[in-house]
């Protein structure tokens, strides 16, 4: 299998990753609903309303850039193959470390882990 194939597949990939998280800010904004905010072992947060708007705008700023390098690629051809697999990429990690932090510390984080250390 060629590298262009994989570059083909990887943008593919993009349409339905920047659909997901354009819906999940979608339902946080419009449909309040905070059912995959702050998500820790498919568990929302116990006060997932106050975590909501950080989530929204996580997955706001992930989809827009994620649909503006679909635009620029396949409806300009303004980006190179290197720039727009390093954007892409880039924003699909910082998404993961964004959602993954904050899904940490809405659950307790280091404070329950210092509780637990000091109770025994």
């Amino acid at each position: 299998m060629s590298v262009f194939i994989l570059n083909w597949i990887f943008l593919l990939v993009l349409f339905p990753v920047a659909f997901f998280w354009l819906r999940r800010a979608w339902r946080i904004f419009f449909n309040r609903d905070f059912s995959e905010v702050a998500l820790k072992k498919g568990l929302p947060a116990p006060d997932a309303e106050k975590y909501a708007p950080y989530e929204m705008v996580i997955n706001l700023l992930g989809g827009i850039v994620l649909v503006a390098v679909l635009v620029a690629v396949l409806g300009f051809q303004a980006l190179e193959r290197q720039d727009w697999i390093a954007i892409a990429g880039s924003t699909l990690w910082m998404k993961l470390f964004a959602s993954f932090a904050l899904g940490r510390h809405a659950h307790g984080g280091f404070d329950a882990l210092a509780a637990k250390s000091k109770k025994k």
